[in-house]
């Protein structure tokens, strides 16, 4: 994507945070607005840098990671396109608590907080546009936890892997086998869906608070118990809803 010709007020007005926005409001916003490029393994920002944007993923894959004080990373989040990230912090004045890292050949659009602050001060819906953005992030992370604190490694990758599914599978645990006039080859077919596993196994296990060799161990009995084909990063799941099953056993 040639980055002159990206036009940055149009593709704000497909993010949800910005889609009830008028083309007046979008054009004053992506004034305040940088895009820019990074190759694989560039920082995107690092831990106490300060936070005067939130970011947006564009193309490619953005991971967050903490990094103790041993030297062990933490991935807490993957941001794939289209996705926001660090617009909590940006309204503290604090510098970052973490660190961004391009997994991929990536683009991020950044938006400063001065031209975001105008825009509340002009429309205080826009805050309420961001507050219910910044909930769902949280909630998110309170889900996370509470999945590492109560759910078995086992449950853990089941459920990353059925999150995974493309929207039109959102609801793929629940497929049925008993659909009236359709012939088992046919239920087959339909239920047959693939996941694309964006970043390392290493990394996913990371956000999983697994370890490496954990994951994969468990990649390698949900194949052979026939619930997954792994083909490198492609995993095929020839029946979700009997790998949901799995997951509560």
């Amino acid at each position: 994507m040639e980055t002159r010709s990206f036009d940055i007020p149009r593709y704000l007005a497909v993010l949800p945070l910005f889609q009830e926005m008028s083309p007046e409001e979008l054009q004053r916003l992506a004034e305040g607005c940088r895009l820019r490029r990074h190759s694989r393994g560039d920082t995107v920002f690092r831990v106490g840098e300060p936070c005067e944007e939130l970011h947006v993923t564009v193309m490619g894959q953005v991971k967050l990671f903490a990094i103790s004080p041993a030297g062990q990373e933490k991935v807490i989040e993957l941001v794939g396109p289209g996705n926001t990230f660090a617009e909590a912090l940006m309204f503290t004045g604090k510098p970052y608590i973490i660190n961004a890292q391009a997994l991929t050949d990536t683009l991020v659009l950044s938006v400063g907080k001065a031209a975001v602050l105008a825009e509340i001060d002009r429309d205080s819906r826009f805050a309420l546009r961001m507050l219910a953005g910044i909930s769902r992030r949280l909630h998110g992370l309170v889900h996370d936890v509470q999945a590492y604190s109560l759910h078995s490694g086992m449950q853990r990758v089941i459920g990353y892997l059925l999150r995974a599914l493309p929207e039109e599978a959102e609801d793929a645990a629940a497929f049925s086998l008993a659909d009236a006039g359709v012939t088992p080859a046919a239920q087959a077919q339909r239920r047959d869906l693939r996941v694309s596993l964006p970043v390392s196994k290493a990394t996913i296990a990371s956000r999983l608070s697994l370890t490496p060799e954990y994951f994969s161990r468990v990649l390698h009995e949900l194949e052979a118990a026939g619930l997954i084909v792994i083909d490198k990063r492609e995993i095929r799941i020839p029946d979700p809803k009997r790998l949901a099953g799995h997951n509560l056993q």
